[in-house]
């Protein structure tokens, strides 16, 4: 049983999660989450602990957003966007119960007010801004790190309110490089 429970989009989101782990869900109703929906969070949240795992689209971005600005210190599982694709669906429920599982196993704390141990510069450097393969190399990365897909701006947030360490944001360049996307 996960003591935590787990914010996901809708019905069929919930199915896909019970049938990879023992646990409670909230059901946000899609992107028109509202007011009630975000106390029954905060409760949760006060209570228990939540888990944030939406869908890896730019829908399932914004109720992450809205959520997490709402109940400070939210946990966040990230689903590959791979895992979450059936004929061109994108959405929790698609995935298998093993990379639901892979990915509540790589949940993320969110800390506020960190300073950035990776900076804008070494983003520059490692081609995850500014370059023409910069939105593929971040796809791998936010997958390597567990973190999501996200555009440049994003992803200098996530690795500071995550805590990415230096050593672990360099094992992940070096993982990108080995796959061979371009640099």
């Amino acid at each position: 049983m996960i003591k935590e429970v787990i914010v996901v989009e809708g019905r069929d989101d919930t199915v896909a999660i019970k049938r990879a782990v023992e646990a409670d869900t909230i059901e946000t109703g899609g992107s028109a989450i509202n007011d009630k929906t975000l106390r029954k969070i905060e409760l949760a949240q006060e209570r228990r602990g939540v888990i944030i795992f939406t869908d890896p689209d730019h829908a399932g971005e914004r109720i992450r957003k809205i959520v997490a600005q709402r109940v400070p210190g939210c946990k966040h599982a990230f689903l590959r966007e791979a895992d979450a694709t059936k004929r061109g669906d994108i959405g929790v429920e698609n995935a298998s119960p093993e990379a639901i599982r892979e990915a509540l196993s790589r949940v993320r704390s969110e800390t506020e007010g960190m300073d950035p141990l990776i900076d804008w510069e070494d983003l520059i450097e490692a081609g995850l801004i500014i370059h023409p393969q910069a939105a593929a190399r971040r796809r791998v990365l936010g997958e390597l790190l567990g973190i999501g897909y996200c555009n440049g701006k994003q992803l200098y947030k996530r690795l500071t309110v995550f805590k990415i360490s230096r050593e672990e944001f360099a094992a992940a360049l070096a993982q990108l490089e080995d796959e061979g996307v371009n640099h």
